[in-house]
């Protein structure tokens, strides 16, 4: 493509990923996020709890400075604390409604367009009743979100038997679960991760094209799956072109595309495109991100 690639998508980064010890809600917020807002290739940054609250004022004041799109993952605080939305277990379900609930409530705070969340593990046998589990939490929690404002719920779809072994999982039981859901909420959507498609045992198109009607937010990054002994085996997110690893330029260039031809990349209104990326042992933070710029760059050319 000729045009920028900042026409097409608000680029982001998924701050607790890029520096891992965010995640926990601790560690060197500060410093780690002013290295993003600071950085005018990001148009987006998505952020998760933020524990202490002076942090997290300093946070808000340095994200509405830096004039940039924010998006809040719950993500770590449901698998930090292991919690499953669809649990079967009615208590072990609330609490974790209870943790996507308090995660609205503090991107709310700062500023959010949306939360995105993620489903639990299940047992074959009991699939269906921990689909209907998951329905009923998701009503709950778009509910929840629509009686504080205008924030999009967003289901993030993760990998049903490698890694996060999470209900959904396939893009068939995934467009299954959007349609249900949009029968009575029009605040939720779907996410997709390019990290996660090889995981999923799918191609690009047959992840994007069922669910394209959903689609409300995506991801962009890297996996490793050929054999469980080796590094970042799993939804590791390393950085593009990891040793044994599934995608770099070519599968990037391939998964703009897709996105592009459906229409989710546009210039009408840009839809928020995040890398997830991860250090690996011995890896600078700053030089993967600057690594993953220059493959989407380079990808980006390759855009018809």
């Amino acid at each position: 493509m000729n045009e920028s690639l900042h026409a097409y998508m608000r680029v982001g980064i998924i701050h607790f990923m890029a520096y891992p010890e965010a995640g926990s809600g601790n560690g060197p917020i500060d410093e780690s996020l002013r290295k993003v807002l600071t950085d005018d290739y990001f148009d987006a940054v998505e952020i998760t709890w933020i524990k202490d609250r002076e942090v997290r004022d300093r946070a808000r004041q340095m994200i509405q400075s830096a004039h940039i799109s924010v998006a809040f993952g719950a993500q770590p605080m449901l698998l930090s604390q292991k919690q499953n939305v669809n649990s079967l277990d009615e208590g072990e379900r609330k609490k974790a409604v209870d943790t996507v609930k308090a995660a609205i409530d503090e991107a709310y705070e700062m500023g959010a367009e949306g939360t995105a969340f993620l489903s639990g593990k299940y047992e074959e046998a009991g699939k269906e009743e921990a689909f209907q589990a998951l329905l009923k939490s998701t009503r709950e929690i778009c509910a929840y979100a629509k009686s504080k404002g205008n924030m999009k719920i967003v289901h993030e779809v993760f990998d049903y038997d490698i890694d996060k072994a999470s209900l959904i999982g396939p893009a068939s039981l995934a467009k299954r679960y959007a349609e249900e859901i949009k029968k009575e909420y029009d605040n939720f959507g779907l996410m997709v991760d390019l990290s996660h498609i090889p995981l999923l045992h799918e191609s690009i198109k047959e992840s994007l094209l069922p669910i394209k009607e959903h689609l409300v937010h995506a991801h962009m990054g890297n996996c490793v799956m050929k054999d469980p002994s080796m590094p970042a085996y799993g939804d590791q997110h390393p950085r593009f072109g990891f040793p044994n690893s599934e995608n770099d330029v070519q599968e990037l260039t391939e998964y703009l595309q897709a996105l592009k031809d459906m229409g989710f990349l546009n210039k009408e209104k840009p839809p928020i495109l995040s890398f997830e990326v991860k250090p690996t042992a011995g890896e600078d933070p700053d030089v993967v991100l600057a690594g993953s710029k220059r493959v989407l760059n380079r990808a980006w050319t390759m855009v018809k």
